[in-house]
């Protein structure tokens, strides 16, 4: 059998290189290139491909004066001081990103978002991490008895896609973008090119369907946000939540807020 072919992949920047370098020649981060199984084009991907090509249609240009600029409606999520980072609470069509240590308290701050949202629009939380059964657990235990969250247990990106063109849900959690695989692409959940092609596509979704979406992000023992640099650079926000395991208070700092 033919040996697949690989390339290099930079962990920071998501660029490739036909063969290992010390330095990614697009960043230029050391030490950050690691083998990967190259994706083949095939059928699939040209309809992916063309499909975004479709979203992306060419827009007219004008000029800057004539662009009506007002301000943009914001929704409060019920979380007093979640909404002052967000600048006042959540967008129509914005991507969140929020990262954070295992066991900070992501989901659990979410779901409490989710059910105050809930009363005034509808909402879906995606959970590729816990079953049905366990986030209605964590329902439970903060008292959210009655929530009306519609919630899918799916990490298959096709299927989610296909979820919110059913739902048309007006806020939506993705938890959490390091679970997400397309069958499009061959390579594991939460690689470099996983993360960003499903990111992409629901990025892409938000902005065409006015669906505010919040991607739930792992963080490295550094603590940054796991995945490539460009995760950060096509969401609207990138929120990081920290603060001690054994301690009643947590940070929720803002490191961009378009």
């Amino acid at each position: 059998m033919a040996k697949d072919k690989t390339i290099y992949t930079c962990q920071e920047c998501g660029g490739t290189s036909p063969k290992w370098l010390g330095k990614c020649p697009h960043c230029n981060a050391w030490n950050t290139l690691e083998e990967t199984r190259a994706e083949p084009v095939g059928p699939g991907k040209n309809r992916m491909q063309a499909l975004a090509r479709g979203l992306n249609a060419a827009q007219p240009v004008t000029t800057l004066a004539d662009i009506e600029a007002a301000d943009v409606a914001r929704t409060p999520t019920g979380i007093d001081e979640l909404d002052r980072v967000l600048g006042g609470g959540i967008v129509a069509g914005g991507v969140v990103l929020i990262g954070g240590d295992p066991g900070i308290g992501k989901s659990t701050l979410l779901l409490q978002a989710l059910d105050g949202l809930s009363r005034q629009m509808k909402v879906l939380y995606v959970t590729g991490e816990e079953s049905g059964a366990q986030v209605a657990m964590r329902a439970h235990r903060l008292g959210l008895d009655g929530s009306q969250v519609r919630v899918q247990a799916e990490i298959q990106l096709e299927n989610i896609l296909a979820t919110l063109e059913v739902e048309q849900p007006a806020f939506c959690v993705i938890d959490s973008i390091q679970t997400l695989f397309s069958d499009q692409l061959s390579s594991a959940p939460g690689s470099v090119a996983q993360v960003r092609e499903c990111a992409a596509h629901l990025t892409r979704t938000a902005k065409a369907s006015g669906c505010t979406v919040v991607l739930v992000g792992h963080v490295t023992k550094e603590g940054a946000l796991a995945g490539p640099r460009v995760l950060e650079h096509i969401v609207d926000t990138v929120l990081y939540f920290e603060g001690d395991t054994h301690s009643s208070f947590r940070l929720v700092r803002a490191i961009k807020n378009r």
